[in-house]
């Protein structure tokens, strides 16, 4: 992980389009859950045996939210923030609607920053053919719309949008 924040930062961060937060590059991590919170916590807690914390290439880490757990995964972790992904809502305990209220919370009272994930719709079966349940219409706008009240009423410090067919696969 190290190795690759070396090649990213010597690469691309004189580039304008990277977004940074107080200055530090904002990294959402997928699937952040494929290391454990004792590895993410020795490179993202400052005091961990292998700390990029108030180097060169610390910078604002966002971790998914997919499970009830993932808060307190974030927390263990040395996580910064964390993100719901997916758009359609029920696909994960985080993209559940109805769980942001309390995952807004959660993440103010461990000084985390929520990021709820919007869509105008969600069909991904191109990628997952065995996932039509997780399909949701567009609805002429009014999924998005509906998505992006909720997210909003939970007061978040960012909205995170993904697309309709998670154009980037």
């Amino acid at each position: 992980f190290r190795e690759l924040l070396k090649y990213l930062s010597s690469s691309y961060m004189d580039h304008p389009a990277i977004y940074r937060v107080a200055g530090k590059p904002m990294y959402y991590l997928y699937n952040s859950f494929q290391l454990t919170y004792d590895e993410w916590n020795i490179l993202l807690d400052p005091s961990g045996s292998s700390s990029i914390r108030n180097t060169p290439l610390d910078g604002v880490f966002i971790g998914l939210w997919t499970t009830g757990f993932d808060g307190e995964f974030a927390v263990q972790s040395g996580f910064d923030g964390i993100y719901s992904y997916f758009a359609s809502d029920g696909f994960a305990y985080g993209s559940t609607t109805s769980n942001w209220p309390e995952m807004a919370a959660f993440a103010r009272e461990n000084n985390l920053i929520f990021i709820p994930s919007v869509g105008p719709g969600y069909a991904d079966t191109r990628i997952r053919p065995w996932n039509d349940k997780t399909t949701r219409s567009r609805d002429q706008g009014r999924y998005y719309e509906e998505m992006f009240k909720n997210a909003v009423s939970t007061n978040p410090d960012f909205i995170s949008i993904t697309s309709f067919n998670e154009w980037h696969e």
